[in-house]
């Protein structure tokens, strides 16, 4: 059968699932008896790779050069918090920063896979991530990224999925992140995947919105009639959770492919050129400004994976796929490459947020799957001469605004030298339990397809402090 006729299936995002998956949860209502919190939207920010506290955020002027670096720490608009030198944009919003300096996610493999699930599920890792390393892709029972909960337990937009992720699936194809997808949750809470490039970064393309050229608006209503009709035979037939789930990802990809707002909010292009200027015109500054969009039309949770530029890191020697891996040359690449884009365009979200009203309302985390080792010299880029800095999932500092969370202020420390928390340690488990409270959510009771509850997520508390 041709393409167009399984449109629907792609829309839904279900494509290569099982419809009789034997673990697909049952539907999650969202919660009646939590009042709404004062986020409306979650924007996550995921620099992808790890990136450098000590260099950004926790710098540590008085440690020996071989852990310092040669980076300086500026003052900025909050009393007390320095940035560094090479964050002048953001160091000017500072007044709307919570910094948390003492996050330690440590997980047995100090890799990637591990710490993205760890950032993005606030679970930690079991123990296939070390028996299996790269190979251990998402599994259908996993714990879902924070972004699914959310979409599980907010009201259905009326138009849009609950959950958006630009301007890419992190890691794909061939090494596919665990932690980015509802998984256990059922797919119908996966976020729905917008894909971008740095070729044309003011083109954005939902893959699962396009319609074929050959078919019409009206058409697609006419086969929804048609699949309407199918679907209840389905149903009669098979009564479980698998087609209840499908039929709803029926119903969401209709509206989606039939809705003149849904494609007006993915249009970048609309916006003037002082504010893509503002942000930066490249992937990452026009990813944020889509997210911004997305807040403005209530998604939400949107989840932003820095893309990073392999021809670039090539050329200046980073040793880091591109975006903030940087094993070799940390210093110039984060100097003249990583640090100004994304200097820009995450001052350029929280100014423009605020201007419009919306910083109340929508939450910002910056966050990464782990941190920099504070020792430079990476054994794999050649030592201290390579200038680079290894993993570092021990500690790591993740930065949040907006959405009622009081800013100008620095949460907990780490040791002397950045390697450890040390006061007020936290976990990612923390971390995304406060981003569940800035959303109103504390019920996070789910029933698995027996209708037995459990809980989806029992470690970590919110961190009240910061409100």
């Amino acid at each position: 059968m041709k393409r167009r006729h399984f449109l629907v299936a792609s829309a839904a995002g279900v494509a290569g699932y099982s419809f009789s998956r034997p673990n697909a949860a049952a539907p999650v209502s969202a919660s009646q008896s939590v009042p709404p919190g004062k986020a409306r939207t979650t924007i996550l920010f995921f620099l992808s790779g790890g990136a450098s506290h000590i260099d950004m955020w926790d710098m540590k002027p008085a440690a020996p050069a071989e852990y310092r670096g040669p980076f300086q720490p500026i003052q900025t608009s909050a009393p007390g918090i320095s940035l560094s030198e090479h964050l002048p944009l953001l160091s000017q919003q500072a007044h709307h920063l919570a910094l948390l300096n003492s996050v330690g996610g440590s997980v047995s493999t100090n890799d990637h896979h591990a710490g993205y699930y760890y950032n993005l599920t606030g679970h930690q890792p079991d123990q296939t991530f070390l028996t299996l390393g790269n190979n251990r892709k998402p599994y259908h029972d996993d714990w879902p990224a924070m972004g699914a909960v959310v979409a599980a337990k907010r009201p259905q937009h009326a138009e849009l999925t609950n959950a958006i992720t630009i301007p890419h699936t992190e890691g794909a194809p061939a090494y596919t992140r665990p932690g980015q997808f509802a998984a256990r949750l059922g797919t119908q809470y996966d976020a729905l995947f917008v894909n971008g490039s740095r070729e044309t970064p003011l083109t954005f393309q939902a893959p699962a919105i396009a319609l074929d050229a050959d078919v019409s608006a009206a058409r697609l209503r006419d086969r929804a009639s048609m699949l309407r009709s199918l679907d209840a035979a389905r149903r009669d037939f098979s009564g479980g959770s698998a087609a209840r789930s499908w039929t709803a990802q029926q119903e969401r990809a209709f509206t989606l492919l039939t809705s003149q707002r849904t494609t007006a909010a993915f249009d970048v292009s609309q916006e003037p050129d002082s504010v893509l200027d503002r942000y930066g015109r490249g992937i990452n500054g026009t990813s944020l400004i889509l997210a911004r969009r997305l807040a403005e039309a209530g998604v939400p949770f949107i989840t932003v994976f820095w893309m990073g530029d392999t021809k670039q890191a090539d050329q200046r020697k980073c040793a880091s796929g591109g975006g903030w891996d940087t094993h070799g040359n940390n210093f110039n690449c984060l100097k003249d490459w990583l640090l100004p884009e994304f200097d820009r365009g995450f001052s350029a979200l929280i100014s423009d947020l605020q201007e419009r009203g919306m910083l109340d309302e929508t939450l910002l985390l910056v966050t990464s799957e782990m941190g920099r080792k504070p020792r430079i010299g990476d054994p794999r880029s050649g030592g201290p001469s390579g200038a680079g800095r290894d993993h570092w999932t021990h500690c790591l500092t993740d930065v949040m605004a907006g959405g009622g969370i009081r800013g100008g202020q620095v949460f907990g420390s780490s040791d002397r030298y950045a390697e450890y928390p040390e006061e007020k340690p936290v976990s990612p488990s923390d971390v995304t339990r406060t981003v569940y409270h800035a959303m109103g959510i504390e019920d996070l009771t789910a029933f698995d397809n027996q209708n037995r509850p459990y809980q989806l997520l029992d470690a970590g508390e919110p961190l009240l402090d910061l409100f």
